[in-house]
């Protein structure tokens, strides 16, 4: 591949070379690593790897950092995935839809789906009794919510996407 900062591929989409690859891995393995390190295990020197970080994120490769927090220690270890159907799929039903329901804490994602069912939502909260309140008074009471099908997790194999162990 070309350099990243030579040029876009044909589809916008910022082309990355290994060091990129390899800076966006460590990165997202711990992104509190001091550049001096991040340097030495990607195989350049600190000024070059602070300009590839740098144009990373000004292209919106990485997007950002922050603390991965454990929701099992924080006590959120009951996770349910809902699949919802809505009473009107206009535009602005759908916009409406999506403005309240990043106003529910409880809500981790949310997904618009090509399927049987408008969106799937991954909520996570304490136990059972929580979830069952929170689908009856937040979720139940979301813009043109028609219907919903729960489906209780029992154990997360992979989750957390890209970065993640």
């Amino acid at each position: 591949m070309t350099n990243f900062s030579a040029k876009d591929s044909p589809d916008g989409l910022p082309e990355l070379d290994r060091f990129d690859t390899a800076i966006l891995q460590e990165l997202s393995a711990d992104g509190r690593l001091p550049v001096t390190e991040l340097a030495r295990r990607v195989g350049l020197t600190k000024t070059p790897t602070q300009m590839r970080v740098k144009r990373l994120e000004e292209t919106g490769v990485i997007q950002g950092y922050r603390a991965i927090l454990s929701p099992i220690r924080m006590g959120l270890a009951h996770v349910a995935f809902v699949e919802v159907r809505l009473s009107d799929t206009r535009e602005i039903a759908l916009q409406a839809f999506n403005r309240a329901v990043r106003g529910v804490p409880e809500i981790e994602e949310c997904h618009m789906m090509a399927s049987s069912f408008d969106y799937l939502l991954k909520v996570r909260t304490r136990d059972i009794t929580s979830y069952r309140r929170v689908l009856g008074e937040r979720i139940s009471a979301l813009p043109h919510v028609a219907s919903t099908s729960t489906y209780v997790a029992m154990e997360a194999v992979k989750e957390g996407g890209l970065g993640s162990p």
